[in-house]
């Protein structure tokens, strides 16, 4: 499903990832972890098209994504790859259901459409009575949820999620890795996790460490 070749990042003088080359199978959870600096979000960045790597490729569905041109991509984003960040990335001047339709509207898909997805979606995560509340009245695990629903919103085939359980306690952080799986069990979805949380890679089908910008 994510075939990573050779993949080259420098940020000035600071070579950041050095020939990384992954696969990453269809329906596959995948955790990365290593040490801070390792390169783990770079890795997950230029996955995600949110970074443009130095030299190399990466293939989602057999799609060579950064020979899209800048618009092609941005629409390939959208549509095909959800992410979960660590502090959520909720815009705060709206409410619950208007950042969990937001990929939909960028998409062009018509409001009331997408906002009953979007209440149905909140509905499945147990989050259909916060749906009006905006993110400053939610707390870290309802957001987390919120965000959860936000990158499913378009149905994508690729998660990527950076350090999803890392701002959360023990039981907002089990009701998360549940939340994972059961999107993967019921979406048949692709997700690749970065973190340095234990508990987090275990749920992964697989675990690939990273250290000073390689895969080892």
């Amino acid at each position: 499903m994510i075939k990573v070749t050779d993949i080259d990042k420098s940020f000035g003088s600071l070579q950041v990832l050095k020939s990384v080359s992954l696969e990453v199978n269809r329906g596959e959870i995948l955790g990365i972890v290593g040490k801070s600096g390792a390169g783990k979000t770079t890795l997950l960045q230029i996955i995600g098209t949110l970074l443009t790597p130095d030299s190399g490729k990466v293939e989602i569905d057999g799609i060579d994504v950064f020979s899209l041109r800048q618009k092609q991509l941005a629409e390939f984003r959208n549509r095909h790859i959800g992410f979960i960040f660590q502090f959520h990335q909720l815009l705060p001047e709206f409410t619950a259901v208007e950042n969990v339709m937001m990929p939909a509207l960028i998409a062009g898909e018509e409001y009331g459409k997408a906002r009953m997805r979007a209440t149905s979606l909140l509905a499945d995560l147990g989050l259909q009575d916060r749906a009006e509340h905006k993110p400053g009245e939610l707390s870290g695990g309802e957001k987390q949820r919120v965000a959860a629903a936000r990158a499913m919103m378009m149905k994508p085939s690729v998660i990527l999620a950076d350090e999803p359980s890392g701002s959360l306690d023990s039981q907002n952080k089990d009701d998360l890795h549940r939340l994972l799986l059961d999107m993967r069990d019921k979406y048949g979805q692709t997700i690749v996790i970065v973190t340095h949380d234990k508990e987090t890679a275990k749920i992964a089908d697989r675990v690939v460490e990273m250290k000073d910008g390689k895969v080892v």
